[in-house]
């Protein structure tokens, strides 16, 4: 083989490793937004759906476009086929096995059937009745109307839009406002185009924000595998004993309450509750320092939110062992 043959192999071999490595680039929570609040917000013009609530559902659904589902058949909202679907269908573990998924050929036909999805099924016809921004009540009725089967759907929607100031978006001028909260004048896209860099996406790609409840990616012995902080959880089912579950995991129930922040030897998962699979961390690895506390909510159930250890959190903040917190307390989680 002569030398420039040589050369022109060896440069197409590196440039297939540079597509690749490109390719595995996680995109960030602000590039997705700054990509694609445009739509939403014409959205929310035509149709009434608020820019936040259709932003905070793509970043949850999608895991900010990084998702197996989302990257395989552009599908940013796991909207399933149904039985008037007649467009692409793709297979995908979600809450059954090789469930069927809508196929987009592109985002913006994911953010169209989004749109006309929730505008044209009737359990949705009570949302219209809320203003387009009134987050919190298109939030819980998501929920009541049964999108999504998790238990805290509206919770989490809720708390990505507040984190990100998402709500900017329902108001007139939305894009401009939600840039003008970094105190810049500059135009919006042109701001988060000057964010965007290889060092940063570096920096960020272990932080996993807790609202990332995203369509699954992982399963395993016919539970959804979910991350939050870095750390691997299920959701209990029906019936579900922390001996059952540590049998199709291969972990003893005592370290899975152990890992839970459990002592009582007896206690067991409820419904829906979040069991980790893993130790939980310290401290939060995210960008988030602090968690504004709803009512009830005790150093347990927000360490069960961030996958933070209970006695982090106690020590973080010097808090009284089950001292139940004030609805408004600042908490820091790192």
């Amino acid at each position: 083989m002569t030398f420039s043959k040589k050369a022109i192999l060896l440069s197409g071999i590196l440039l297939c490793i540079s597509v690749q490595l490109g390719a595995q680039v996680r995109q960030t929570r602000e590039e997705y937004i700054s990509r694609y609040m445009p739509i939403a917000i014409a959205h929310m013009e035509r149709y009434g759906i608020p820019a936040s609530i259709t932003m905070a559902q793509g970043i949850l659904e999608s895991d900010c476009g990084n998702s197996l589902l989302s990257m395989k058949s552009n599908n940013h909202f796991g909207i399933k086929c149904k039985r008037n679907w007649t467009g692409d269908k793709v297979y995908h573990d979600d809450d059954a096995k090789g469930e069927c998924f809508r196929s987009y050929p592109s985002v913006e036909a994911s953010y169209r059937d989004h749109a006309e999805f929730l505008d044209s099924q009737p359990r949705y016809d009570s949302l219209f009745a809320y203003s387009s921004d009134d987050y919190k009540s298109w939030a819980r009725g998501l929920k009541a109307a049964g999108y999504a089967t998790a238990p805290d759907y509206a919770q989490r929607l809720i708390r990505i839009i507040e984190e990100n100031q998402l709500f900017l978006l329902d108001r007139p001028d939305g894009a401009r406002l939600y840039a003008s909260r970094y105190g810049l004048k500059r135009d919006p896209e042109e701001w988060f185009s000057s964010q965007s860099s290889v060092e940063e996406l570096a920096r960020t790609e272990g932080a996993v924000d807790p609202d990332n409840y995203r369509v699954t990616i992982n399963a395993h012995q016919g539970y959804n595998v979910y991350v939050t902080n870095g750390v691997h959880y299920v959701l209990a089912k029906e019936n579900d004993t922390f001996e059952n579950i540590g049998r199709k995991f291969r972990l003893s129930p005592r370290n899975l309450r152990k890992f839970n922040d459990l002592k009582d030897k007896k206690a067991q998962p409820v419904p829906g509750e979040a069991v980790y699979i893993e130790r939980k961390r310290k401290r939060w690895e995210g960008n988030s320092r602090h968690h504004i506390c709803r009512q009830g909510e005790t150093a347990y159930s927000v360490g069960q939110s961030y996958a933070i250890r209970t006695r982090s959190i106690e020590k973080l903040n010097k808090l009284r062992k089950d001292e139940e917190l004030a609805a408004g307390r600042e908490i820091r989680i790192k």
